[in-house]
C-alpha cells in the first residue's frame, strides 16, 4: 500500500494542461495510425509522399497523414519542451537531463562559439528552435503509425530555410544596415572594379538564391531516401516472414537489418537537424560580420 503512495501522489501532482495534451496527442497519434496498420503491406514508392486526403480536398486547407504528422510532430515537441522549462528540477529527471544537454550543447557549442558570446546569446533561441524543429520532424519516420518523416516533403524543408533566410538577411541589416549589407554581400572589398561585373552577380546568386535552395534540397533529399531505404528494409522482411511465409536465414537478415536501419535513421535524423542548424547559424554569422 504504502510502495504505491508515491506513484499516486506523483500522478495527482500532474496539472491539468498535460493530461489533456496527452490526451489530444493520443488522439492525434491514433489517427494517423489507423489508416498505416490497416493498409496491406506495399513496396515503398514515391505515393508514400503524396497520401490520401483526409479533409479539404482540392483547397488551401488541404489536409493528409503529412499534415498530420507535422501537427503532431509539433504538439510533441511544444509538450516536452514546455513541460520541461515550465518547472525544472534541482535534481533531473533523465527527459530533463536529455533535453538540457542537447539544449545546452546547440546553445555553447554551436550559438556562442560562432556567433560569439553576444549574437550567440541573442541568437541561442532561434538556433535552439531550429534544431528541436526540424529533429521533431525528421524523428516522425521512425514512430510507429507515423512511419515518415515529416520534413520528406518539400514544404517543411522550405519553410524552414525560408525562415532562416529572413532571419539572416534581417540579421544583417540590423546590424549593418540596408546599404552596408548588400555592398558586403554582393561587392566584395579589394577587386578591381570590373571584376564586379562577374562577381556580383554569382554572389548574388550564392547568397539570396543558392543557401535557401541547399537548405532545403539538402533536408529534403536526406528524408526521402532514408524513408525510402528503411521502408524496403520493412518490406523485405514482412514479405520474406508473412507473404512467402519464409522463415530462414534472409528473413533473419532482414529482420536484423530493419533494427540497423532504424537505429540508422535516428541518427541521420539529428544529424541533419545538426547540419540545417550549423549552416544556418554560419549564415548568420557572414551576415552579421562585416568583411
Amino acid at each position: 500500500m504504502s510502495n504505491n503512495a508515491p506513484a499516486r501522489t506523483a500522478a495527482a501532482s500532474k496539472p491539468r494542461w498535460y493530461w489533456v495534451s496527452l490526451a489530444i496527442l493520443l488522439l492525434l497519434i491514433g489517427a494517423t495510425a489507423y489508416p498505416a496498420f490497416t493498409q496491406h503491406p506495399h513496396q515503398p514508392a514515391l505515393k508514400d509522399f503524396f497520401p490520401s486526403v483526409i479533409f479539404g480536398e482540392g483547397t488551401f486547407f488541404e489536409f493528409n497523414r503529412l499534415t498530420l504528422a507535422r501537427v503532431i510532430m509539433g504538439f510533441l515537441v511544444c509538450i516536452v519542451l514546455v513541460a520541461v522549462a515550465r518547472k525544472p528540477k534541482l535534481v533531473p529527471s533523465r527527459g530533463q537531463m536529455a533535453v538540457e544537454a542537447v539544449a545546452g550543447y546547440i546553445r555553447d557549442n554551436v550559438a556562442l562559439d560562432m556567433l560569439g558570446p553576444t549574437t550567440g546569446r541573442k541568437f541561442s533561441g532561434f538556433v535552439g528552435f531550429l534544431f528541436f524543429g526540424v529533429l521533431a520532424m525528421n524523428i516522425a519516420g521512425v514512430i510507429p503509425g507515423i512511419n515518415i518523416a515529416a520534413s520528406s516533403v518539400v514544404a517543411v524543408p522550405m519553410v524552414f530555410a525560408i525562415i532562416t533566410y529572413v532571419t539572416f538577411i534581417g540579421a544583417g541589416i540590423a546590424k549593418q544596415g540596408v546599404g552596408r549589407f548588400f555592398a558586403a554581400q554582393l561587392f566584395p572589398p579589394g577587386l578591381p572594379v570590373p571584376m564586379y561585373l562577374l562577381i556580383t552577380p554569382i554572389e548574388f546568386l550564392s547568397n539570396f538564391i543558392v543557401r535557401p535552395v541547399t537548405l532545403t534540397l539538402r533536408l529534403l533529399c536526406n528524408m526521402i531516401s532514408g524513408h525510402l531505404l528503411l521502408g524496403m528494409t520493412y518490406f523485405g522482411t514482412a514479405m520474406l516472414l508473412h507473404e512467402l511465409s519464409i522463415l530462414s536465414a534472409a528473413s533473419a537478415l532482414t529482420g536484423a537489418a530493419v533494427f540497423i536501419m532504424t537505429g540508422f535513421e535516428v541518427f541521420v535524423a539529428f544529424l541533419q537537424a545538426y547540419i540545417f542548424t550549423i549552416l544556418s547559424t554560419v549564415y548568420i554569422k557572414l551576415s552579421v560580420e562585416h568583411h
